[in-house]
């Protein structure tokens, strides 16, 4: 009996230690400021294992004050390889105090660096700043717990980086040992402050998974205070972090691909899918759907690989992959990151696509102002004696947002073409022609004059 019992509690001990993890992010957003100081934290975070039946849990260090609410749902799971799901942590504070989230354990699912335990560390920010006159807000990030690319083949990863307070957001990889346990990035991986990860082709490099663990902070982008509720202040200049974040996943390097030319072996997008770095508006309690589209001629279309809020529903409609969420009340005022990959298949082998993030803002459109079409004469050249009354120019004035600087020769190759596909869905005839007249940056807004002529 004492013998049976042994071997009982060493498989236990040993199932505890399995390798499961797929990553980690969080973000956080602060709520319900009192008179008193007190406040309300919204803490989101995701969780990546190899199924859906682990977990981890938050440890709190600091400010924690008081935690109402914790809740888990899928976001996702893709069978035999990967379950994410978002986690919403609520906490109750008595004041706005900085404080540290943990989370740790083992172990890392197999992979080439030979990783075994996981650790991750957000730093929660929420005194007053000076240029806001508000509490901090994250980072807001998100992503695909899996990433595939070719061994052959170079990819760069974007990883989406907004920041609600229009703060500078740069990358790192962590420090190892309280930022994660150990934050080595592979030779064959390189990471830009600006937050895009770059694998480069080496005939050297090892097929297998690659633990990605890096750090994503907000900098001022000029010198601000921050007071905390006892009315101590503390000075930031733009070198200092605010806040600190874990975004932590696998890269898995397959076996080289014929052709590394988007649209053949790896899926490429098509219109109307958003360009990376997108931001869209919805109000409260209306749906936005985002729809993708992409090809691949020799391998076939599978599945689209998503990370967001958990109740975001997928479907497909004529070939095209839809995301639809509604947000509530709750979210009012907050920004909800997206990112995606398309996967394809063939001969059992599997190709991503690159990866697209957006940003999803909850709210009226604060550039949105309603457009009037002017109707304007049709110009003919001197041959035509009778112009065609089927024949019309319509002008359209357009306000674009966008997290990214775009010129006019960004318009003109891909808003443009987005802005015709878009049009051409709602019924506009496919032969009509859509052409820049004029476009005048507005602060962090470009507007653009678009002419169609059908």
């Amino acid at each position: 009996m004492s013998l049976s019992l042994l071997l009982l509690l060493l498989l236990l001990v040993g199932g505890a230690q399995a390798s499961h993890f797929y990553g980690t992010v969080m973000t956080y957003y602060p709520k319900n400021t009192s008179s008193d100081g007190s406040l309300r934290v919204v803490a989101r975070y995701k969780l990546g294992f190899t199924s859906c039946s682990h977990s981890d849990t938050w440890s709190c260090t600091g400010n924690c004050g008081t935690q109402t609410s914790v809740v888990l749902n899928v976001v996702q799971e893709l069978s035999g390889e990967w379950c994410q799901r978002e986690g919403i942590m609520i906490r109750q504070l008595t004041s706005n105090a900085p404080f540290q989230l943990q989370l740790s354990g083992g172990n890392w699912i197999a992979n080439t660096q030979g990783l075994g335990s996981w650790r991750a560390l957000t730093e929660v920010e929420l005194r007053n700043r000076s240029d806001t006159g508000q509490a901090n807000r994250s980072p807001q990030t998100t992503i695909v717990p899996g990433l595939r690319v070719p061994s052959n083949c170079r990819r760069d990863f974007n990883l989406l980086a907004f920041d609600p307070d229009g703060d500078e957001v740069k990358c790192r990889i962590g420090i190892s040992g309280s930022e994660c346990s150990s934050c080595t990035l592979p030779s064959a991986l390189n990471l830009s402050s600006s937050c895009t990860l770059s694998y480069n082709f080496n005939t050297s490099t090892n097929q297998g998974a690659y633990p990605i663990q890096l750090v994503m902070e907000d900098f001022p982008r000029q010198t601000i205070n921050l007071t905390a509720t006892s009315g101590t202040q503390v000075s930031l200049t733009t070198n200092n972090a605010i806040s600190k974040l874990p975004v932590q996943f696998i890269v898995r390097v397959d076996a080289a691909v014929t052709d590394c030319t988007e649209g053949l072996y790896l899926p490429k997008f098509l219109p109307p899918t958003p360009a990376n770095g997108a931001r869209l508006f919805t109000p409260v309690n209306q749906p936005l759907e985002i729809r993708i589209n992409a090809q691949a001629n020799i391998s076939t279309i599978s599945e689209l690989l998503f990370s967001g809020p958990h109740n975001t529903n997928r479907t497909t409609d004529a070939g095209q992959f839809i995301l639809r969420w509604t947000p509530s009340a709750d979210e009012d005022g907050e920004s909800h990151p997206f990112c995606f990959v398309v996967q394809a298949t063939n001969s059992s082998v599997k190709y991503h696509s690159e990866l697209r993030c957006l940003i999803v803002s909850v709210g009226i459109d604060p550039t949105n102002t309603t457009t009037q079409p002017t109707t304007m004469p049709t110009t003919t050249t001197p041959e035509v004696t009778t112009p065609d009354p089927n024949q019309y120019v319509i002008g359209l004035r357009v306000r674009i947002s966008s997290l990214f600087p775009l010129s006019e020769e960004d318009i003109r190759t891909n808003v443009i073409q987005q802005i015709k596909d878009e049009m051409i869905r709602r019924g506009v005839p496919s032969d009509a022609t859509l052409r820049l007249v004029s476009s005048m940056q507005l602060g962090s807004n470009t507007t653009a004059t678009p002419v169609v002529t059908t």
